[in-house]
């Protein structure tokens, strides 16, 4: 069902997208009037386009939630999931306003080459967003306070010494407000670097030895440099998707132009789903590289495959998935391959175990 939801969400965006690039004409000229100069119709056009595409993708959405309610994955009611959604469109078009009026500009100044200077600034604005989220971002969603289970607070902290990162606090979010999902996650830099656990993670479904494995696993992200190595490939695949952009608004005019805004969107999304396949296929890679480091940490195979099914159980998750799904959607590993890893681990098969690891050998094999 998530499948097909997915991609029924890409069609409704896809097609809300081109009928605004088929308007976008007539929408600039009955906006210029009402907004500052070339940016400021550029931007209109822009957040018209996302209040569209969020308007006409609003009954898939009211669908999903009433399916997650229906078989347990939510609680939360319909006004509180609006409430969600709201802050969420805020945010995107914060974003969207910030990174639109800047290629705006450069096109302005800097004509066709306007995407060489954009992909840098791009990046910046990514890191930026990554450094104030968990300060800015995320209070906007969660409440937090200091883990009540001291003994377990003390084995994450534990566990960050053994693997290499120093752990501030330990936490928790109030995420069942609006999931049954659990989950857990490493937020803040340097002094501010804090582990925290969902809510739902501490009712009772998995152990301590589980919850340690799962921390261990987040922790080691923090200990790879995942976060920022991610943002090196963003800015990597965000030369090309730029590049794309530009030669297709080039051949309308140009970028000058605001009224190929909603094409350069159309652009950008279809770039997005270009390069998303090798998007996911590096979190893959850097997911299954903190599985391992977090088996070599707890040295507990057993609890990272309870962890594993748990997880499949209680998310209504498919150990394995097809192919077409994991090269478009998935993130993290097969459930099936993490559990295989884990076994290879604890029958000592390094080799066999090295098949399940990024670079295709053990980090600390005998």
């Amino acid at each position: 069902m998530t499948r097909a939801l997915w991609a029924l969400g890409v069609l409704v965006q896809l097609g809300v997208l081109a009928l605004v690039v088929w308007q976008a004409r007539r929408l600039a000229g009955w906006l210029s009037p009402r907004v500052r100069g070339r940016v400021g119709t550029g931007v209109a056009l822009a957040l018209l386009a996302l209040v569209a595409t969020t308007v006409a993708g609003l009954p898939l959405g009211v669908f999903r939630h009433s399916w997650n309610r229906r078989y347990g994955l939510s609680e939360q009611g319909y006004l509180a999931w609006l409430g969600d959604r709201a802050i969420s469109l805020g945010l995107t078009a914060l974003l969207l306003t910030i990174a639109v009026a800047g290629a705006l500009f450069l096109a302005g100044r800097l004509g066709s080459r306007w995407w060489v200077a954009a992909a840098p600034a791009l990046v910046a604005l990514g890191v930026g967003y990554v450094v104030i989220q968990p300060v800015v971002v995320q209070p906007l969603f969660n409440r937090f306070e200091p883990l009540p289970d001291t003994e377990l607070a003390r084995e994450v902290e534990r566990l960050g010494d053994e693997i290499g990162v120093r752990v501030e606090s330990v936490q928790v979010a109030d995420a069942s407000r609006r999931t049954t999902a659990a989950n857990a996650y490493v937020a803040g830099l340097g002094p501010t670097r804090r582990v925290v656990f969902y809510d739902t993670a501490l009712d009772g479904r998995f152990t301590d030895d589980e919850l340690a494995s799962l921390a261990a696993h987040e922790l080691a992200h923090v200990e790879r440099n995942h976060l920022w190595k991610g943002l090196a490939w963003f800015a990597l695949l965000a030369l090309p998707g730029l590049a794309l952009v530009a030669w297709g608004t080039e051949r309308r005019g140009g970028l000058r132009d605001p009224a190929l805004v909603p094409l350069a969107l159309l652009l950008a999304l279809v770039a997005i789903l270009l390069t998303q396949p090798v998007a996911n296929a590096v979190s893959r890679v850097y997911e299954a590289e903190a599985d391992w480091i977090a088996l070599e940490a707890t040295d507990d195979p057993k609890s990272s495959i309870g962890l594993t099914v748990r997880f499949s159980l209680t998310g209504l998750g498919v150990p394995d998935p097809p192919a077409w799904a994991r090269i478009m959607l998935s993130t993290h590993p097969p459930g099936i391959n993490r559990i295989a890893m884990a076994e290879a681990y604890a029958s000592g098969s390094w080799q066999t175990a090295s098949r399940f690891t990024p670079s295709g050998s053990s980090t600390n094999a005998p």
